[in-house]
């Protein structure tokens, strides 16, 4: 009797531990704790999310809520709070330049700046504390279309993490007291060609069991790093030298016990090991400016670049090892499920939503592909200019173009135009979505769409 006792007990324990857990999961995935939100994705379930809008005269929106400054990094949303961080210098006149265009140019940002956190009640846009992370000259340049708020903030619903680059990194608690700061160094990608030119850090950060992944491949040093999410101490580094400066954000892949950091690259893509940081395996020939972010989806690792001689898109298993390179006539392999050779996205980082990648490129070049096989559906021309990365609900694809218009597309194999709204700002960041409300970062504000 008392055994069977005992086993009961433990089957109500882990029940109940199963339970817990289970519901933890589920209200992670209706978060949007940092860049594209739960895991990554760009999307979350169970929301109904407009499809028509006016900014102008103010139909379905329910706030907007105008933020100082300049910052391309995104909304994170945890419960009630929205956190968006911004650099502003004393005239609040700093220049941005939009638009297709080749210019390698850097920005003139020579005077003191203060770089900020914002946190705002989601529900009515009321800004609840804002702090002053730095002040001073940026240490680092930027280049004309960029900011230097480029970093999406990450939370785990305790804690916000904000990235400011050469300016450093912060840690505070949600009610605005700061835990922690680290100096992360002269942080000062440009472009491999070009030697001395800035353009700006823009790698988010990513929590995940109490740790926080760093993504930074930089001229000299470049690295991917692992630290401690309650003191900032260091945990690991694995230097990443020979890979070009990128500004991609990593990807966390973990299933049956295998948890691997995810990096995009041009030389080097490829996959560490969470906990010790060795190599696991590695891709190159991606784009000589890598700013996508990997998706992981349908068990696999989503990756693509385009920039110089290589824009592909590949489907890696995630049970890669060693150097999977492809052949130059080859387009998968035993790692590789299927590859695109040329059609990546130089900016935005993919959407794969309800078994399909909406691949969008900086010119409005639209294509949707099968996400398992990488057959073609369908390929359309938005005809504007797109830096900010798509993202899904109700079944419905929201593009975000720079002059602030906004595509809303239907979810399918075959393309369906359900809208266009303008938010009559620029907009050069990824919007959030949270409950039933869509939230975009413009220029000059954040607002939310019910």
């Amino acid at each position: 009797m008392k055994k069977l006792i005992a086993l009961i007990c433990l089957y109500e324990m882990l029940a109940g531990s199963f339970q817990q857990n289970l519901q933890a999961q589920t209200a992670y995935n209706e978060q949007w704790p940092g860049f594209r939100g739960p895991w990554g994705l760009g999307f979350i379930e169970n929301a109904k999310t407009a499809s028509e809008w006016s900014v102008s005269i103010f139909k379905g929106v329910k706030w907007k809520t105008p933020i100082p400054g300049l910052g391309h990094s995104s909304p994170v949303i945890w419960d009630d709070c929205l956190f968006v961080t911004t650099a502003s210098n004393s005239t609040n006149s700093e220049s941005l330049k939009v638009g297709l265009y080749g210019d390698i140019d850097e920005a003139k940002d020579n005077t003191e700046h203060e770089f900020k956190v914002y946190c705002l009640n989601k529900y009515t846009g009321k800004i609840i504390w804002e702090r002053v992370a730095h002040k001073g000259i940026p240490k680092s340049k930027r280049h004309i279309k960029a900011s230097q708020a480029n970093c999406t903030p990450a939370t785990d619903g305790k804690y916000i993490v904000v990235n400011f680059g050469s300016e450093g990194l912060y840690c505070y608690d949600f009610k605005g007291e700061l835990i922690w700061k680290k100096d992360m160094g002269l942080l000062n990608p440009g472009w491999n060609t070009t030697p001395g030119i800035e353009w700006g850090y823009s790698s988010s950060p990513v929590i995940f069991e109490n740790k926080i992944v760093l993504q930074c491949d930089i001229p000299k040093n470049p690295s991917v790093t692992v630290l401690d999410l309650l003191t900032g101490n260091e945990i690991w580094k694995t230097s990443r030298i020979g890979e070009a400066q990128t500004y991609c954000t990593p990807a966390i892949y973990s299933k049956g016990g295998v948890t691997q950091v995810i990096v995009n690259g041009y030389m080097n893509m490829g996959g560490y090991d969470f906990g010790t940081g060795k190599e696991i395996w590695k891709l190159s020939n991606g784009g000589d400016i890598p700013t996508p972010t990997p998706v992981i989806a349908n068990d696999l690792i989503y990756l693509n670049g385009a920039h110089g001689k290589y824009s592909p898109i590949f489907a890696v298993r995630p049970n890669a090892t060693g150097d999977i390179t492809l052949a130059p006539d080859s387009t998968k392999s035993k790692y590789i499920a299927w590859s695109e050779k040329r059609g990546g996205a130089y900016m935005q980082t993919p959407l794969i939503y309800r078994g399909y990648l909406y691949n969008l490129q900086v010119n409005g070049q639209l294509t949707c592909f099968d996400a398992l096989t990488g057959e073609v559906k369908y390929k359309e021309t938005l005809k504007e200019a797109f830096t900010a990365s798509g993202i899904a609900a109700d079944g419905k694809l929201y593009f975000s173009s720079e002059e602030g218009n906004v595509y809303v597309v239907k979810g399918g194999p075959t393309f369906q135009l359900l809208a266009k709204n303008d938010l009559k700002d620029i907009c050069m960041a990824t919007p959030a979505i949270s409950g039933n409300t869509l939230f975009f970062r413009t220029q000059h504000a954040l607002i939310a769409i019910e």
